[in-house]
């Protein structure tokens, strides 16, 4: 019998459905990212809570000048770290802006340090002009032009006349970060016969850092400025030279109490006086926050070796560099070579030029090289990489040099082919979560939804009997629309499942439960007022319907806003909470309407006991089964 005009067609909803299932598990099996066994390729993306992995948290600073960053910069920071890393050979990262100040790197199933990432890697050439003894020794005689306070090296064309000079030195770089925890390149000690470093005439007191440090410049360096004293502050702003502090031994006891200082209130000192004064030290002096030298355009002060050297104005800029790449040398070593821009080669080599012919005897003689020609320092951040000295006018690429292996020098390079952080960070907590530890929790959220999963299943035949086989199949069905979905997404654009999202699918359990009560009530409304079963069905659903779309529309809603103006692992609820509903909703249209239907033509719907629907259904006596009963209506 051809059923009733208007009345619908469960099998059309059904096979909608089975054409969404091929559809979603052939791009499971078949898509692109698809590869391995076929166990391989039904696993989700999982974030570094479930699989174990690295997050770090980098925490934008003020800068020297009290400037708080911008939300353009951050957003900018942010791209350029997340290029950073994927330059790395790491292609799953996640790099996402948290609140108005932090940027989070998570890095799903591998641990490794990931604080370098979040140097500021703004690369200047200056020209050394001075050079004294950087550690804080009592007595420090000017070091001679001959003597190896500075290490020297060499920057002539390379024999084979190729565009491409070397510009090394004999100073050895690391390219790990330096003490301060600020990145950047750190020379490493025992480079030259530099006199070593006294640790007691060098280390800030404990109580350096402990008073609170002013905004602006003018105003740190005022409260500096009382903290060393009027006299302390006096015979430093007079010095014209690095102090010679044998000649005049008072002039040691004056000059003390810059020894105590922090790196932070050494920072805000004029470039001359921390030069000068002698108890300023490289362990102040390299343990600076970071941007605290940022300003090309002023001479700065660093340190390479125990060596303190006076820098000039940067002449060349990391702008100025084209590309950068991790390279081996004719010696089999491994050197960052740089690539210049058309402006930036013509910078270069101007700046080689006046650096070999010591224009205007700019450069002294305690910083000139060996074959008394100026040095070139590399500066990355507030580190010297290197300090050649130019023993000729470069007009091609050039070559930095240093102790890097491949790891260290390809890091460098991706600093500098990226570009540098408008915003300077200081790293936070750097979380590692092991495999073991995250295998655990992937077990212990999948218990969780199990269970939430058994307890609704097991209330649904307890109370609702037939009609529970319903729901059951609905959530199993909904189970597996979720899981394609999560495989699809992870492929096509990165969603990756965290233990927040188990949690978000978790909470839409019950809301697929309430929508199973609201419309299992108000069929047994609809038999109540006198219906059959079979008409009681539709119009069930329609009533029911209503008010289904309005609940799920209103988690949807609020799952977008929490999406929106979340971060980090809430952000990964929200996505799952309202991925999870939007597929309920589709089980429900084309599975649990269209299945009640078919569900309402059978003997059992009729049988209380059996469909669950209880004294909603009025007693039927099985031996008449011949009159209806004539309040019954139908639709």
């Amino acid at each position: 019998m051809a059923p009733p005009q208007g009345q619908m067609r469960p099998g059309r909803q059904l096979a909608v459905l089975g054409f969404i299932f091929v559809v979603l598990y052939l791009l499971v099996f078949f898509s692109g990212g698809a590869s391995g066994g076929w166990k391989d390729r039904l696993e989700p993306r999982l974030g570094l809570d479930l699989i174990g992995g690295t997050r770090l948290t980098l925490e934008a600073t003020n800068s020297v000048d009290g400037k708080p960053p911008t939300s353009g910069n951050l957003e900018e920071a942010r791209q350029i770290i997340e290029s950073r890393v994927n330059g790395y050979g790491v292609a799953e990262a996640e790099v996402v802006t948290e609140g108005n100040r932090n940027i989070v790197i998570s890095l799903p199933g591998e641990n490794r340090d990931l604080r370098d990432v979040g140097s500021a890697a703004e690369l200047r050439f200056r020209k050394v002009l001075k050079a004294t003894d950087g550690s804080g020794a009592a007595a420090a005689p000017a070091p001679s032009p001959s003597a190896t306070t500075a290490p020297s090296g060499s920057a002539s064309p390379k024999p084979s006349g190729s565009a491409s000079p070397k510009v090394s030195g004999s100073a050895k770089a690391s390219a790990s970060p330096s003490a301060g925890g600020q990145g950047g390149m750190a020379p490493a000690p025992g480079a030259s016969a530099t006199p070593s470093a006294t640790p007691s005439a060098a280390a800030p007191s404990a109580s350096a850092s402990a008073e609170p440090v002013p905004q602006s410049i003018e105003q740190q360096r005022q409260a500096v400025q009382q903290k060393v004293g009027a006299a302390a502050w006096a015979a430093a702003s007079g010095l014209q030279a690095p102090a010679d502090v044998t000649a005049d031994p008072s002039l040691a006891g004056k000059l003390k109490p810059f020894g105590t200082l922090s790196p932070q209130e050494v920072a805000v000192l004029p470039t001359e006086m921390q030069f000068n004064v002698p108890t300023v030290t490289c362990a102040q002096l390299d343990k600076r926050p970071a941007a605290s030298i940022k300003d090309p355009k002023q001479r700065a002060v660093a340190c390479e070796s125990g060596a303190k050297y006076l820098l000039d104005v940067a002449k060349v800029e990391g702008t100025d560099v084209k590309d950068a790449s991790a390279v081996l040398d004719q010696t089999s070593s491994w050197v960052v070579s740089l690539n210049f821009t058309g402006k930036g080669q013509e910078r270069w080599t101007a700046l080689t030029r006046e650096s070999f012919n010591n224009e205007g005897q700019a450069c002294d003689q305690t910083a000139l090289g060996q074959d008394g020609k100026c040095r070139v320092a590399v500066v990355l951040d507030n580190e010297i990489v290197s300090s050649p000295e130019i023993q000729g006018v470069l007009t091609g690429d050039s070559q930095i040099t240093g102790s890097f292996d491949s790891k260290t020098a390809n890091a460098l390079a991706s600093q500098l082919r990226y570009g540098a952080l408008p915003v300077t960070f200081v790293p936070q907590e750097q979380q590692n979560v092991t495999a073991t530890l995250g295998s655990s929790h992937l077990q212990a959220g999948l218990l969780a939804a199990g269970i939430g999963m058994l307890l609704v299943i097991i209330y649904s035949f307890f109370y609702y009997r037939l009609l529970g086989s319903v729901i059951f199949l609905s959530l199993v069905l909904s189970a597996l629309l979720v899981f394609g979905a999560l495989v699809v997404l992870g492929r096509s654009i990165g969603f990756t499942l965290t233990l927040a999202g188990i949690a978000g699918m978790i909470v839409s359990l019950g809301v697929a439960a309430d929508s199973f009560v609201i419309y299992f009530e108000r069929l047994k409304d609809e038999i109540r007022e006198g219906r059959s079963p079979r008409s009681a069905v539709p119009r069930a659903w329609i009533r029911a319907r209503r008010t289904i779309i309005s609940a799920n529309a209103i988690t949807l809603m609020s799952a977008v806003v929490l999406y929106i103006v979340s971060v980090g692992a809430v952000k990964g609820f929200a996505f799952a909470l309202g991925l999870a509903t939007v597929l309920d909703l589709v089980v429900v249209f084309l599975f649990r309407h269209p299945i009640m239907t078919m569900f309402a033509r059978t003997r059992a719907f009729l049988s209380p006991r059996v469909s669950g629907l209880g004294r909603a259904l009025p007693a039927r006596s099985a031996e008449s089964g011949t009159a209806r009963n004539p309040r019954v209506k139908e639709a």
